[in-house]
């Protein structure tokens, strides 16, 4: 059976996606699974992808796979060398505004317009709802006059912000981090002005239905990524320490932090 595979989630720029794909390449060998790494691109909507018979190995949200009625098969989670613990697979939200804006707070930037991707998002909604949940219940009332979105992709998160149609917006810090890996020119054009509490980081997945043996000899070839000699510069440029297993109690964090937020009437941020 041949299997499929993708790295959307994290193929921010061309040289990510390259990166991706000599992976999937170096993966498909080490393990003995075929694999075709297709093409699945906004506007496409990630749910496809996951629906998939045939998926492998795709990056998937943890929020989205809590909500799953029926989930797909954990594969391994990545462990970023700048993750906000160091050797774990966790990420973090950056709360992002314009490098030439005046905003020096998180409070500054109540009364704007905020972004965010998609209501499934952790990194992009359900985390940054959470962020704001203090400041919402202090004031009684909405933060943000405008909350505009979906935009769905950390690229157009970015437009967004430089396009002046938001003041503030979200974004995965693994995504940022091989973002500005790759475009130097990146950093002088933003400003973290905040960042969340850690939370699980999006995985790779397999369809439930695919084959246990291909599951296992792709976990155990993503165990052995962070040791191989062959893989070092494939590591450099995904700015990555390792593969870990997926710990699944771990990704109950997501579905508490949106029940407190549901819990006070704050179903969107804004």
């Amino acid at each position: 059976m041949r299997l499929v595979a993708n790295a959307r989630m994290y193929s921010v720029n061309s040289a990510a996606a390259a990166a991706w794909k000599e992976l999937f390449g170096w993966l498909a060998r080490e393990a003995g699974v075929e694999l075709d790494v297709i093409a699945h691109a906004f506007p496409l909507p990630l749910s496809d992808l996951w629906s998939r018979d045939d998926l492998a190995c795709a990056f998937m949200c943890g929020y989205p796979f809590m909500l799953a009625g029926k989930r797909p098969q954990p594969v391994a989670a990545p462990v970023p060398a700048g993750a906000p613990v160091r050797g774990r697979a966790v990420y973090a939200t950056r709360l992002l505004v314009r490098a030439d804006s005046k905003f020096e707070t998180i409070e500054d930037t109540f009364g704007g317009r905020i972004g965010y991707t998609v209501t499934d998002s952790h990194s992009g909604y359900n985390a940054l709802r959470h962020h704001l949940l203090p400041y919402f219940q202090r004031r009684g009332a909405r933060l943000y006059r405008e909350s505009v979105g979906p935009l769905t992709t950390p690229r157009r998160v970015l437009d967004a912000l430089q396009a002046g149609d938001i003041d503030i917006g979200p974004l995965d810090s693994y995504a940022l981090e091989l973002m500005l890996h790759h475009e130097v020119d990146l950093l002088s054009k933003i400003r973290i002005l905040a960042t969340t509490e850690p939370a699980p980081i999006p995985f790779l997945v397999a369809a439930p239905g695919c084959p246990a043996d291909a599951v296992a000899r792709l976990q155990a070839a993503l165990a052995s990524f962070g040791e191989a000699s062959d893989c070092a510069d494939l590591r450099e440029q995904l700015g990555l320490e390792r593969f870990a297993p997926v710990n699944i109690d771990d990704y109950q964090l997501m579905l508490r932090w949106d029940a407190e937020a549901r819990a006070v009437g704050y179903a969107e941020p804004g």
